[in-house]
């Protein structure tokens, strides 16, 4: 009998909570219009995608990466073992391996400008 007498205080409490909001939302003031979309984007470029040569050879699976026509990346996919990467990290040629991309904080190395 007790906790129908709580259940039932509990229910009016809600009632009366909900009919004392309602009561406040008389003075909300309405939202302002969407503002219009953005214009949009800049045209795609397809000369910023990487473009992808992939090479078979003996049994390796090489693929290169290059943008702007610079090759910046090698995976090298042996048939038994792990795939790994050679990577051009200043742009000069010379390449190092990794055997993951992922190497936790690396500083971002872009490049400005040339001369």
């Amino acid at each position: 009998m007790r906790r129908l007498s709580l259940l039932a205080a509990t229910l009016c409490l809600f009632a009366a909570g909900g009919a004392l909001a309602q009561a406040a939302r008389s003075d909300l003031q309405p939202l302002p219009a969407v503002p219009p979309p953005p214009p949009e984007m800049a045209p795609f470029d397809a000369a910023l995608e990487p473009q992808v040569t992939i090479k078979k050879r003996d049994n390796d699976t090489v693929e290169e990466f290059r943008v702007n026509g610079k090759l910046y990346m090698i995976r090298v996919t042996p048939t038994h073992g792990v795939p790994y990467y050679l990577v051009d990290d200043q742009g000069d040629g010379t390449f190092s391996r990794r055997d993951n991309l992922d190497q936790g904080v690396r500083v971002p190395m872009w490049v400005i400008g040339t001369f």
